[in-house]
């Protein structure tokens, strides 16, 4: 994450978790119309194994989060509130979430180059100290967790039932691809400085 986006992650993880979730990590990304921050939540570990994030959890998040940045106001100017549970290719903020998810593949955007590549695909294999150790075209490449810029697990669609039948085949009638896996839909807020919440527009 970002150093703004880990700002906005400190001040608000307290919130998220006393709604009973966790919170991943947080998206900021500014333009020229406005920002947005995107909020990616979990259910508690203890949780994991009986439930996953709904809607309502979603809802209540970007209800409580909306209110606590009117308070605080740590962005200048407009941006959009997104509120998102992690999805199939859920993204990775954390060193703890790659260890995780070792023996996993994931797809890693890097911050400075490293054998001349600032991307790279491949299966996350062991952690070493402050380090990430993948596997990459059956070699192995060791990457610093702070020279990590963004990452996302890829799916193993196949595993969950949203693959072809046959490899090169047609999709049949009704079948999925991999662009058709949807999560729950985000919570939006809209925001200008110094704007009540209660005048804000309703979510969309």
């Amino acid at each position: 994450m970002s150093d703004k986006a880990n700002d906005i992650a400190n001040l608000l993880a307290p919130t998220v978790q006393a709604l009973g979730v966790e919170l991943l990590g947080i998206e900021y990304l500014p333009a020229p119309g406005g920002a947005t921050v995107r909020l990616y939540i979990d259910v508690q570990e203890a949780e994991r194994a009986t439930r996953h994030v709904n809607i309502e959890d979603c809802e209540a998040v970007s209800r409580e989060v909306s209110a606590q940045l009117d308070v605080e106001d740590p962005i200048t100017g407009n941006y959009t509130l997104e509120v998102s549970s992690p999805g199939v290719d859920r993204p990775l903020f954390r060193l703890e979430h790659y260890a995780r998810f070792v023996g996993e593949s994931a797809k890693v955007v890097l911050k400075l180059p490293q054998d001349r590549r600032r991307r790279l695909q491949g299966t996350i294999s062991r952690i070493e100290g402050g380090s990430i150790v993948f596997t990459v075209d059956d070699a192995e490449m060791t990457v610093a967790f702070d020279n990590i810029d963004k990452a996302r697990l890829v799916p193993d669609w196949a595993a969950l039932g949203l693959a072809p039948e046959k490899p090169g085949g047609g999709r049949k009638a009704g079948a999925k691809k991999a662009g058709d896996a949807k999560r729950p839909p985000a919570k939006q807020a809209k925001k200008k400085p110094n704007q009540p919440a209660a005048r804000k527009p309703r979510a969309e």
